[in-house]
Order: C-alpha cells, then structure tokens, then sequence
C-alpha cells in the first residue's frame, strides 16, 4: 500500500479580533470569528471572547448547536436545565450539545473574574435535533503530547497516537497548544477540514505566516491528500505562545440564526421560540449560587 501523501497547509487568511467593549453582561468582550460569511468559517459559526464578573450570562436558551467554551482565567460557574451545576477553572472545558433545547447560564464564581473564549459549532440537518448533552472536560482528563518546549492539550480528535475526551456529533479536531521561544509543533489533520488557529498569547509563526496575539489565521480544505499538516512554531523571544488550533469538516448546509439558535430554516427559528414558549426546553432550575 502507497504512503498517505501529507500536504503542507498554508494560512488563506487572518483576521484581528474585534473589541467590543463593556456591556450589561460583561465587563469586556470581543468577536473572534464573526458570523457574517459561514461560507468562509464553516462547520465554525462564531467565536467570542468575554471577561465578566457580575451579572454574566443569566439563564438562557440555545438550540440546534453546539457550543465549546474554555477558560482561560478565573472560575466559571455553570448551570442548565438538566441539572447540572459546577464550576470550572483555567484550562478547563465545557463542551455542550445544545442539540433540541437547553436553557443554561454561564456566570463569574462569586462574581470574582472569568475570562473565557465561546465557539460555536455547526451541526449537520440531522444532528441539529440530538439529545442535549453536557461534557466537562476538565484540564487533568485532557490527552496530552509533550516534547522540549511543547505542550498540546488535546480536547478533541486524535493528535499522533493520543485522542481526546470529548465525544462528538461532528468529527473535530480540538487542540490547546502551548510553545516556548522558538519551538515548533505541526498537527497532522484530515486535509478536507477547515482549520483556524487563535494566538491566545504571544506571536506564533502558522503555516509560514506570522500572527500576534489576539488574530485568528484561517487554513481551508487542501485537495490532493487525505492528510495535511499545518506548521506552529513559537515565535515571540520573551514569553511562551499559546494557540488555540480547532479543524473540522465544512458541513455546506443552509444556516439560519436566530438569537441563541441555529436553524436551518426561519421556520425552524420560529418553531424554536414556540417551544420555548411552551416549556419544551424543560424549566429553569431553582438554584442558588455555587
């Protein structure tokens, strides 16, 4: 049998993450991915960035997605509707299928500071109506591969030999990867995904292209090859680089959304809020504060 041929990734594009400013929910927050063209981002819907530390995000639905928060600072406080309730620290993530319907809030442990990044993903037609589920993928369950000045935490998919925790309606590949001055790392992922890296911190060389802290470079699908490689390699003198690196398929299927939910259709979107409206997402539990 002929070697899988590995095709080198190259960036398509960057982008620089735009500020928003404080808001009733948060005191700062920023727009990662926009979803303003899902055609250049699928199965990657949108990605935020919040810093918040009273009220934070109070009871709230979601339907039809999926919705991968990490944090990268202070405690997170988390509760839903199917009685789940916890808290979650730095390096820890929270991986919820919102699937049929979910009413959760998302708010700062004791109003103290939370810092975390929100994506939200993309769920093909007959996966937008799942169960709801719930995953804590907690820092210590995470896969790791490790090599001098290398560290990837892998939360999602295969990195070489090791997979990660998270169970998935849609194949991706999910990997916080942290590199000291000058080290370098190259994921090999399926060359019919979309990827995106996000410089947490620090400066880092993708695919040949250099990108700063807080702008996001986009690889799409290469032809040619089952497999592709993407190039990292920490480029900032002083300090390590931390990149958020998440790939998966495009799911090239009409998107609608509407508020909190992901639809195919407006009038899927309206069937959602009549089902909010009529308690299907089950009730908001009466919870005090962790």
């Amino acid at each position: 049998m002929a070697a899988t041929t590995t095709v080198p990734r190259k960036v398509d594009r960057v982008r620089t993450k735009a500020m928003g400013g404080p808001t009733d929910q948060v005191d700062n927050n920023a727009l990662v991915i926009a979803p303003d063209d899902i055609t250049r981002t699928d199965p990657f819907l949108l990605m935020a960035e919040d810093w918040f530390s009273t009220p934070g995000f109070e009871w709230h639905p979601h339907r039809g997605l999926e919705t991968v928060t990490v944090v990268l600072d202070g405690v997170l406080e988390h509760g839903d509707s199917l009685g789940h309730a916890g808290a979650l620290e730095p390096g820890d993530v929270q991986w919820m299928t919102a699937g049929r319907g979910i009413i959760h809030r998302e708010l700062a442990f004791r109003n103290e500071h939370a810092h975390t990044l929100q994506l939200w993903l993309n769920l093909p037609a007959d996966k937008r109506m799942v169960d709801t589920r719930y995953q804590d993928v907690r820092q210590a369950d995470q896969a790791r591969v490790e090599a001098p000045g290398v560290l990837v935490r892998v939360v999602s998919g295969k990195a070489g030999t090791v997979t990660g925790p998270a169970e998935n309606h849609w194949p991706i590949t999910g990997l916080i990867v942290t590199l000291e001055p000058g080290s370098g790392y190259t994921p090999i992922l399926p060359a019919a995904d979309r990827a995106f890296a996000y410089v947490i911190e620090g400066e880092a060389s993708i695919g040949g292209t250099t990108v700063s802290e807080g702008r996001i470079a986009w690889s799409d699908p290469t032809s040619g090859s089952d497999a592709s490689s993407l190039e990292l390699r920490g480029t900032d003198p002083e300090r390590p680089t931390t990149v958020m690196l998440f790939s998966g398929k495009p799911i090239r299927e009409p998107v609608v959304f509407g508020g909190p939910f992901v639809m195919g259709s407006r009038d899927e979107i309206e069937q959602a809020f009549l089902d909010l409206r009529r308690g299907k997402f089950g009730q908001i539990p009466r919870l005090a504060r962790l």
